[in-house]
């Protein structure tokens, strides 16, 4: 079959399946008679990516095989045909994603020792429903806890061919170096911000003017009962704003390194997990009692 009839079929399959194809798959809508191998398909489907150059539909290589997907830089404006807005998700879900994107296999305790928080039992289950993690074995320790892994839907969703196509933490924090930049060329993300830094400082001051009063203030002892309760006082941030160097740390060491001082330690406490700090969960802590009974 001549390459560019074969390019028009191939491009034709990859629009019509919406998911991607591999070489076999493609390979096998022809005849048995009239397959035209893999060696050919790679010939036609550079072809059609060279072809595409410039358009708005580009050929793309995932795990799950090829696609013809928008260019991403189209996304912002192509995205507004929705209606439904992508979903969001929060810090801790993506945070525990990185971790067993980056450490995998991984269990649920060691994720909890890396963020220092108990992991909320909805996290997992929302990231197993998006099927990017699944149980891929059990560790060799008291208890056998569960391993967990990404799939290759994690992949195909995030536009990789494997693992190793995953960036590097110094991209990363190339990336959350330049944003500040960009910024300073955008005057109305420019005035966001500095609306943004104003009312954060008027919110400090206004805490610690908070803080000053009870130190001044004189006794009454005209208070009622409850005035000798400490006030109820705003809640911290919670664990999805707080950064965590953390995490950034145990995904350099590598799990080589958590492994050994696991193997190190004796049987018994090798299956004992420790009791996190603080919860997902919990997104609120009440403080000591700062009042004055009267």
């Amino acid at each position: 079959m001549e390459a560019e009839k074969l390019k028009i079929w191939l491009e034709g399959a990859l629009l019509a399946a919406g998911q991607p194809l591999t070489l076999a798959q493609l390979n096998s809508l022809f005849d048995e008679d009239r397959q035209p191998g893999h060696g050919a398909i790679r010939e036609a489907l550079a072809l059609l990516d060279a072809e595409l150059s410039g358009r708005a539909v580009e050929l793309v290589e995932v795990a799950g095989g090829y696609r013809l997907q928008i260019r991403q830089d189209l996304m912002p404006v192509i995205s507004r045909l929705w209606a439904e807005k992508p979903p969001r998700y929060s810090r801790a879900l993506l945070e525990t994603l990185a971790i067993i994107a980056y450490r995998q296999p991984i269990t649920r305790s060691e994720i909890e020792q890396i963020r220092g928080v108990s992991l909320s039992a909805n996290i997992l289950k929302t990231l197993q429903e998006r099927e990017w993690i699944k149980v891929v074995g059990h560790r060799d320790i008291p208890g056998k806890p569960e391993l967990l892994g990404t799939t290759r839907v994690f992949l195909d969703y995030f536009g990789l061919k494997g693992l190793d196509d995953l960036p590097t933490l110094a991209e990363i924090r190339d990336l959350e170096n330049i944003e500040p930049e960009l910024a300073l060329n955008d005057p109305e993300h420019s005035q966001a911000a500095n609306d943004d830094q104003q009312a954060s400082q008027e919110h400090e001051e206004d805490e610690q003017t908070d803080r000053d009063e009870p130190e001044n203030r004189e006794p009454d002892g005209t208070r009622e009962e409850n005035d000798g309760q400490s006030d109820e006082h705003e809640p911290h941030d919670s664990d999805d704003e707080q950064p965590d160097r953390r995490v950034e740390e145990a995904v350099e060491n590598g799990p080589e390194e958590d492994r050994n001082r696991a193997e190190a330690r004796p049987v018994e406490q090798q299956g004992r997990v420790d009791e996190p700090e603080q919860s997902d969960e919990a997104d609120e802590e009440r403080p000591p009692a700062s009042g004055r009974t009267g």
